[in-house]
């Protein structure tokens, strides 16, 4: 059983604020998304301006996008039926109020999740997966090349 250093532990309970706030996973600058919260949303920037780690590297693809919406989802229309159930307003109230408010929540999720995906997959070294056979094919392409 091993003992982590305190350094380790405070590294992972940064990781929320690390990934809201975009900071990059190599220097710490905020660097990771391309521009303000509701300007650039939850797209990366090409690279650190920083430290110059290649963003477009890492593969986060679209499965955070496919859980926030589902959960953003359910948590509007939750809120929405308990506010008509409780106060019945009127029609346009539910407009003003649930879309800005669905539109701005998918987003900040969004980008936390993109952003603790890309973090992690930097700490923890990840790599896409490749069989034995595979990569003895591509080391092979490589030498023909």
């Amino acid at each position: 059983m091993s003992i982590q250093n305190n350094n380790d532990i405070e590294r992972q309970l940064a990781l929320l604020p690390a990934a809201f706030f975009g900071y990059c996973p190599r220097c710490d600058e905020r660097t990771l998304f391309d521009r303000v919260m509701i300007g650039g949303g939850a797209n990366f920037a090409p690279k650190c301006t920083h430290c110059d780690l290649d963003y477009d590297s890492f593969n986060v693809g679209n499965g955070p996008a496919a859980f926030i919406t589902f959960l953003m989802g359910a948590l509007m229309v939750t809120l929405a039926l308990s506010l008509e159930l409780s106060l019945h307003p009127p029609f346009y109230v539910h407009v003003l109020l649930w879309v800005p408010l669905t539109i701005v929540m998918t987003i900040v999720s969004l980008r936390v999740a993109k952003g603790v995906l890309i973090t992690l997959e930097y700490r923890n070294k990840a790599k896409e997966a490749i069989s034995s056979d595979a990569q003895k094919e591509v080391s092979v392409d490589d030498e023909d090349a």
